[in-house]
C-alpha cells in the first residue's frame, strides 16, 4: 500500500524525470539515425518509453491500489515496445551492415548514462512507495544505466575493431533488459492487484 504522503513527494520527481528523458530522447535519436547505430535507436526509444511511464505515474498517483495495478500492467506492455522495435531495427541493419562511428556512439552513451544515473538516484528512495508504478520507473532508469555502459563499451570496441557487431550485441542486451523489466513490473502489478482484493475482502 502507498503511504498517504507518498504521492505529493513523488509527483515533482516523476515530472522532472519525464522531462529529462524526453529531452535526451531527441538528442539520442538524432545521433542514432545519423551514424546508423541500432543500440542508440534502442536506447533512445527507452528514453521515450521512460518519459511516457513517468507521465503515466504522474497521472496515476493517488489512484486506488486496484487502479494502480491496472496501470502497472499497461506499463509492463510499454516496456516491451523498445525490445520489439530494437529487433526490427536490427533486421533492417542487416541490409546496411556498416559499423557506426565510434566517437559519437561512445559520447552519446556517456551522456545517456549521466541522465539515467540522475533519474535513478531521484527515483531510488521512492521505488517501494507506490507499488508497480514507481517500480516500473526505477527499474527502467536502472536498466537503462546498464544499457548505457554496454553502449560505451560497444563504442570503444568499435574504435579498436571496426565492426557492426558490438553495436548489435549492445542492442540485443538492451532488448533483453527491457523484456526482463517488463516481467518484473507485471509481477509487481499482479501482487498489487491481489493485495487490493484481499483488502476489499477483509
Amino acid at each position: 500500500m502507498t503511504k498517504p504522503d507518498a504521492s505529493p513527494a513523488l509527483r515533482p520527481v516523476v515530472a522532472r524525470v519525464a522531462g529529462l528523458n524526453l529531452g535526451y530522447f531527441g538528442i539520442e535519436i538524432a545521433v542514432a539515425l545519423t551514424i546508423g547505430s541500432v543500440a542508440l535507436i534502442a536506447d533512445s526509444l527507452d528514453f521515450l518509453e521512460d518519459a511516457a511511464i513517468n507521465l503515466l505515474i504522474f497521472a496515476g498517483l493517488g489512484w486506488s491500489a486496484a487502479n494502480r495495478a491496472r496501470l502497472g500492467t499497461v506499463m509492463a506492455g510499454i516496456l516491451l515496445v523498445p525490445a520489439l522495435a530494437t529487433a526490427y531495427a536490427a533486421w533492417e541493419k542487416a541490409s546496411d551492415f556498416v559499423a557506426p562511428a565510434p566517437l559519437p556512439l561512445t559520447l552519446t552513451g556517456l551522456g545517456a548514462l549521466a541522465v539515467n544515473l540522475a533519474c535513478a538516484m531521484m527515483l531510488a528512495r521512492h521505488r517501494h512507495g507506490s507499488g508497480s508504478l514507481t517500480r516500473a520507473a526505477y527499474l527502467s532508469a536502472r536498466n537503462d544505466a546498464y544499457a548505457n555502459l554496454a553502449i560505451i563499451a560497444a563504442g570503444l570496441v568499435t574504435a579498436l575493431y571496426p565492426s557492426p557487431w558490438p553495436d548489435l550485441v549492445a542492442a540485443a542486451g538492451i532488448a533483453v533488459l527491457n523484456a526482463d523489466a517488463a516481467g518484473d513490473v507485471f509481477r509487481a502489478a499482479q501482487a498489487e492487484r491481489r493485495a487490493a482484493r484481499a483488502a476489499q475482502d477483509a
